[in-house]
């Protein structure tokens, strides 16, 4: 068996055999497949696609490319959130506190940024002296004793998506429906949690732009997590602008402490009790969606979210004193507020374009294995369907640089657009999705 010859076979349109696939995954896990030859593969998958069963089986040979870990010692049920990318979404910084509070054991692993999407590992970095490097020891040893523990990949857990991973960011080939979904349920199959919610993302800032195709990757994902005895929810929430305010890593760190303080932006908050209140729903600490909402809001404001967050970064290393000081937090050497050229309601905030220009600013790669700046990004002003007066704060940009905020500043007044008459926003929610095994 050959790479070459799977490659062709994919590029015609042709369903590939569960040991193509295995062979496939274990040469470019082994090193055996060069990058060039994966990173075709991937472009040939974008372009042809797969059947269910071909997701399935890469899925599972992702699987198998590594350990699995086995979290019953950690609690009979363990919960575990993913979300398929968007701009400014800082949701699991805010949720696993949260959920953590509210007495659901919670071991996530996550990934760095991809694309015009924020990482969540990128932004736990900002926070000086975390440690998203665990070893599974480590993470089982302080999901146990604290509640709460996140890693990126090890080279023990689904090696083979980190490696297809990071080639994806760099190659174009992000927004394929099968390498979204067998990334994504690898990584959380391998990482033992017996329930997953799932956050599709919908909208300009997402790698899913229709609801069409959103509800088609939830179900693909229900259905690979059925075919191994997982209980699965899929949220479809909208990122057609993007989520909260913030948008760059340590930005998006202070408004998700200012959430778990009981502030932040309204829609922020409201998404993380939703997500929050599903994984409630699936740990069985909650009988209801009412239910679980008010056993997290509790956290919120008895403070037992802020003090796990706090927790949670003593654990791995970081300086918990950002949960009370967020001037240790990186910070910009430029920070430009930028004026609204008119009056009027804000019809649109491109979110697509607000990630691409974070981009442009440094808060995320453009290349494998790139540094980022923590410091740099952007924080919006008014949201859609807001008003706002001509010269008014429409924006704040924070960069490396005059040259660089510049550039940035035409390009985000642009994404912007405006209505004489009142609009209103998007729905955060479209839909929920639950698979049998989660009623």
């Amino acid at each position: 068996m050959r790479a070459v010859d799977i490659i062709a076979r994919k590029r015609d349109g042709l369903a590939l055999s569960a040991e193509e696939i295995a062979f496939f995954v274990q040469g470019l896990t082994s090193g055996q497949i060069p990058d060039y030859q994966v990173a075709a593969w991937a472009m040939a998958v974008l372009l042809r696609g797969m059947t269910t069963q071909e997701t399935i089986e890469l899925t599972m040979a992702m699987v198998r490319s590594g350990a699995t870990l086995d979290l019953s010692s950690v609690a009979p049920i363990v919960v575990d959130k993913h979300s398929s990318g968007g701009v400014g979404d800082k949701t699991t910084l805010a949720v696993l506190p949260m959920v953590s509070a509210a007495g659901l054991p919670v071991v996530k692993m996550s990934g760095r940024g991809l694309g015009f999407s924020g990482g969540t590992l990128d932004k736990l970095e900002a926070i000086p002296g975390f440690n998203i490097s665990l070893s599974i020891e480590q993470l089982l040893a302080n999901a146990r004793q604290y509640g709460i523990a996140l890693s990126g990949q090890t080279p023990e857990l689904a090696p083979a998506d980190g490696k297809l991973y990071a080639l994806r960011d760099v190659t174009a080939t992000v927004p394929s429906l099968p390498l979204i979904a067998s990334s994504i349920m690898s990584k959380k199959i391998a990482g033992g949690a017996n329930a997953i919610a799932l956050d599709v993302k919908v909208g300009r800032g997402a790698f899913i732009e229709t609801l069409v195709e959103a509800r088609a990757l939830a179900q693909l994902m229900i259905r690979i997590g059925e075919g191994v005895d997982r209980r699965v929810t899929a949220v479809l929430s909208d990122m057609s602008q993007p989520l909260g305010l913030a948008v760059g890593n340590a930005l998006e760190v202070v408004e998700a402490v200012k959430t778990l303080r009981g502030g932040g932006p309204s829609d922020f908050r409201e998404h993380c009790l939703v997500i929050g209140a599903e994984m409630l729903l699936l740990g069985g600490l909650a009988s209801s969606p009412e239910e679980a909402h008010a056993r997290l809001l509790k956290t919120l404001a008895d403070g037992s979210a802020l003090d796990k967050f706090r927790t949670w970064v003593h654990a791995q290393g970081g300086d918990v004193r950002v949960a009370d000081d967020l001037s240790l937090l990186p910070h910009a050497p430029v920070v430009e507020q930028v004026p609204a050229p008119r009056s009027g309601y804000v019809a649109g905030i491109d979110a697509r374009e607000v990630g691409l220009t974070s981009v442009e600013l440094g808060a995320g790669r453009t290349r494998k294995g790139e540094p980022i700046d923590p410091a740099v990004g952007i924080v919006l002003g008014p949201k859609v369907g807001e008003w706002i007066a001509s010269g008014d704060t429409l924006l704040t940009i924070h960069a490396r640089d005059r040259e660089t905020a510049a550039a940035a500043r035409e390009r985000l007044v642009a994404a912007c657009t405006w209505s004489e008459k009142p609009v209103s926003p998007p729905p955060l929610v479209y839909e929920i999705m639950r698979s049998t095994k989660a009623d």
